[in-house]
């Protein structure tokens, strides 16, 4: 199938910057319209989320799945992502691979993305085309077929992308290895795709099992931004997916607890195709659910100071004045259910090593714990994201993506929508506080990344 996909893992906060730029990204409460989105729910518990925008006479359809990568059974790592391809091979109406067709025959875009903690879809196309994908993905919702035919060669497709995005990649050979230290035999600890064993075992009823337990509209949200209002929504959602019968339950997550690393630990890796050694270190840190409106923003602030663009910390320091490093950034990942994780990234200069670059970091971290962060700084960094708050509003997928990414992550619309706000009354001592939580006295987790041979 001509699709590009991607697996949703970037970070909340650099998802922001990736807006800036204009690519496709999503930022959890930042991205919000002046008005509280509307919501209502449908008789088969299936909730809707309305972002209304009438700037242009477009729409964005997403439909969010409450599983992901984490939720998959022992053994059956890839699952999630595996239905996620399985899910354009149609229906009794659509013939397999048609779906995407269908849609850019009426001049829309569309895609998928699987996460650890949800699977979503969507459509972006004019409005009088909304109830024609509505229609399409409440077919699929319900009345997905698959056979052999179908399956493997999928299957043969996914172990190719796991090849292209992970064993090809000697960076994300690190961090796969990296993830496994900080979380353990937490799901988060893997990755998304899954494993290449289990992958490849996968089958037809095992895609079936999966789809019939979990895709079911007790266990998904809708969510439409763009040219329409709730009024206008509610009945196209009454007739395309109210009547659509429960196959399951409400999924209620049993999850193991995420067991903090008991020392630092340290992961090398050498490896032919590396031309530059690239730091990594990765602290524990609580999602945006368990950290709570005002520490996420706060969070968000710290990795704005630190290690946010040419202006921070870590670049004057280690970029700048000491010239030990090319590139550095630091950032916070906190849309996740149950955990997630503060990181530094930093490129030694040519020639140098990785130990000048790491005593640098770690100097700039003692010295931001003992002396806290200046007025200047940290109304900056409010400053800049804010900005980037009002930048992203323009882009109704980015919207969409924002409260889908907060809902499933367990925030609130009320929460998401304040989320500027938030930002805004961040004080330094807030941020210092946030700092010492996760950066004094934790155990992290560090990458090294080297040019030899492979290890």
């Amino acid at each position: 199938m001509l699709r590009t996909r991607y697996l949703a893992a970037l970070p909340f906060a650099a998802l922001i910057f990736l807006v800036l730029l204009g690519l496709l990204a999503g930022r959890g409460g930042s991205l919000t319209a002046d008005l509280l989105p509307d919501t209502f729910r449908l008789s088969n518990g299936m909730d809707v989320v309305v972002i209304s925008d009438h700037r242009a006479p477009v729409v964005t359809h997403m439909v969010w799945y409450e599983v992901g990568a984490a939720d998959e059974t022992p053994g059956k790592t890839g699952i999630a992502h595996f239905l996620e391809h399985l899910m354009f091979k149609g229906t009794d109406k659509i013939e397999p691979g048609q779906f995407s067709r269908i849609v850019a025959r009426n001049g829309g875009q569309d895609n998928a993305f699987t996460h650890y903690d949800f699977t979503a879809y969507f459509q972006v196309i004019a409005k009088d085309r909304l109830p024609l994908v509505m229609e399409m993905e409440a077919d699929r919702m319900s009345n997905l077929k698959l056979t052999d035919a179908e399956v493997l060669p999928e299957r043969d497709v996914v172990l190719e992308e796991l090849r292209m995005r992970i064993e090809n990649d000697p960076a994300a050979e690190l961090q796969s290895e990296m993830n496994a230290a900080l979380y353990g035999g937490h799901p988060y600890g893997r990755d998304i795709i899954g494993h290449k064993a289990e992958i490849a075992a996968l089958g037809t009823g095992d895609a079936l099992d999966f789809y019939n337990r979990f895709y079911t509209p007790n266990n998904a949200t809708l969510i439409v931004a763009g040219d329409v209002t709730a009024d206008e929504l509610k009945p196209l959602a009454e007739k395309y997916y109210g009547g659509i019968a429960e196959r399951a339950p409400t999924f209620m997550r049993k999850r193991t607890q995420i067991v903090l690393p008991a020392e630092d630990k340290r992961v090398t890796r050498r490896d032919p195709r590396v031309d530059e050694a690239t730091w990594i270190r990765f602290y524990p840190a609580p999602g945006y659910a368990g950290a709570g409106a005002e520490k996420g923003a706060a969070l968000d602030v710290l990795g704005q100071i630190l290690g946010g663009g040419t202006t921070s910390r870590l670049y004057r320091a280690l970029v700048m004045e000491q010239g030990v490093a090319t590139a550095v950034s630091a950032w916070y990942e906190g849309s996740r259910l149950d955990g997630g994780k503060f990181g530094f990234y930093a490129l030694p200069q040519v020639g140098g090593g990785l130990e000048a670059v790491e005593t640098a970091v770690e100097g700039e971290v003692a010295r931001l714990l003992e002396e806290g962060v200046s007025d200047e700084e940290i109304e900056r960094a409010k400053t800049v994201i804010v900005a980037g708050a009002v930048y992203a509003r323009d882009n109704q997928r980015t919207m969409a993506y924002a409260y889908g990414e907060g809902l499933m992550t367990g925030m609130s619309t009320a929460e998401i929508h304040e989320w500027p706000d938030r930002v805004r009354e961040v004080t330094k001592e807030d941020v210092l506080e946030a700092a010492r939580s996760i950066l004094a006295g934790t155990h992290s987790v560090t990458g090294e990344l080297l040019p030899g041979e492979r290890s």
